[in-house]
């Protein structure tokens, strides 16, 4: 069953707690990257045999494999995946910003470009489910910033194959080149190249503990998304809420990991108990019980608060993933919600619309980084640079404030090269 406190009277170290990975995975995944960067695609190919248990000749998925996937596909989840992805793109585009040119009265001029990374790398996970929303969340805000080359990586199954809904997402999003790797050596191939992979400028997307890690030890040799850990919903609701719809909310999550984290915050001990009772309905009717499960019996959690205004604070402490606020009048609450990474509101706005087809990124900070990180978006594909001209006048009007200036931090040269122009002309 699911525990239940009730805020205040109990411990908050008890009440945020929370069951988080043991694996301790940093120096294998240094010895992957280091043979990759060593060996190129043969490390690739024996790693995917060791991995997954496949030997594949060819990395590169060609064009006919991904016509042929396209064809294998449901003509209705085809039409279903056209649909999230114009939804996908609706949003996004609004993220696009243009650069901008100050011109002040003195002839100087400034600004800022925006330029889109040339290549990213996007990860798509393999294992116990296919994520097609994954390709299309993480291709099409990337393609909308206009980067000139994507490039996916996704693990293949013992055939060598690749799940046809996978490579049909990857068509729709535009994905131009799609290999057949995963795990910690698809983000090694990405950040520095194999003779098969190009070296991406960028790598997003999520996976399993070895890949996250792999994405923390490349930083620096390229960028990144985030770390992401397990999934995590927090649901604000008040004793008027259907404890069948949270419960199955609550279970969405769940189903991702045995870690993820599901919590219902509400104003209401019966509702409390109701849903308690309905997730164990539920929960035997999952194909996914056992890690569900799991899930709820490690990191899940009703907290009964004293109103709302206590409930909103416990979310905004807990910085959750996904947040539901199922209440009257939502957006009476939203300015008071300060972190949390993608916020669903209402009585019929269920989390799994953000996954699939609303429109809002899925890719989400975790773990309670919401409160310094924000969903994937436009901007994680692009980069700014400023520039500045400057006249002779202007030069002349500001070069020996720029000279003090760096005198007062004791660097000379600085100060040099501020004044060589202007006092030469003076004679000084």
């Amino acid at each position: 069953m699911i525990k239940i406190y009730k805020y205040g009277e109990v411990e908050n170290s008890e009440i945020f707690a929370r069951v988080e990975p043991k694996m301790n995975v940093e120096e294998t995944v240094a010895d992957i990257i280091k043979n990759v960067r060593k060996f190129g695609d043969f490390a690739l190919s024996d790693y995917t045999k060791k991995f997954d248990g496949v030997c594949v000749k060819k990395l590169q998925v060609t064009e006919e494999e991904i016509n042929e996937a396209y064809s294998l596909v449901d003509p209705e989840f085809i039409r279903i995946l056209k649909r999230a992805a114009e939804n996908i793109t609706r949003f996004h585009t609004q993220q696009k910003r243009e650069g901008f040119s100050i011109e002040n009265p003195d002839g100087t001029i400034m600004g800022q470009k925006i330029i889109p990374v040339d290549r990213a790398g996007l990860y798509v996970p393999g294992g116990t489910a296919a994520y097609p929303s994954t390709v299309l969340m993480d291709s099409i805000p990337a393609k909308i910033a206009g980067v000139t080359e994507l490039i996916m990586v996704t693990p293949p199954d013992k055939q060598g194959k690749i799940n046809p809904v996978i490579l049909a997402a990857a068509k729709v999003a535009g994905v131009d080149k799609i290999f057949k790797i995963g795990g910690a050596q698809a983000i090694a191939a990405l950040a520095y190249g194999t003779e098969t992979i190009p070296k991406v400028d960028k790598i997003v997307g999520p996976g399993n503990a070895f890949v996250a890690e792999a994405k923390k030890q490349v930083y620096g040799v390229v960028s990144i998304d985030m770390i992401a850990g397990p999934s995590e919903i927090l649901i604000v609701a008040d004793e008027k809420s259907n404890p069948r719809h949270l419960a199955a909310d609550l279970l969405s999550q769940a189903e991702h990991d045995k870690l993820a984290s599901a919590v219902l915050v509400t104003t209401s001990m019966e509702l409390a108990q109701k849903v308690s009772e309905e997730i164990e309905i539920q929960l035997a009717a999952l194909p996914r019980e056992e890690i569900a499960r799991a899930s709820i019996d490690n990191n899940g959690k009703i907290i009964v608060a004293s109103d709302l205004s206590v409930a909103i604070d416990i979310s905004n402490e807990i910085a959750p993933e996904h947040l539901e606020l199922v209440v009257d009048n939502p957006f009476d609450y939203l300015d008071k919600i300060k972190h949390a990474g993608s916020i669903f509101m209402g009585r019929y706005c269920p989390e799994a619309l953000g996954d699939y087809m609303a429109g809002a990124n899925h890719t989400l900070p975790t773990s309670g980084t919401a409160k310094f990180s924000s969903p994937l978006s436009v901007d994680d594909f692009i980069k700014k640079t400023q520039f500045t001209y400057f006249t002779k006048e202007a030069l002349i009007d500001m070069a020996e404030d720029v000279y003090y200036f760096a005198e007062k931090e004791g660097l000379s040269a600085h100060a040099k090269s501020a004044v060589v122009r202007t006092r030469e002309e003076n004679n000084e």
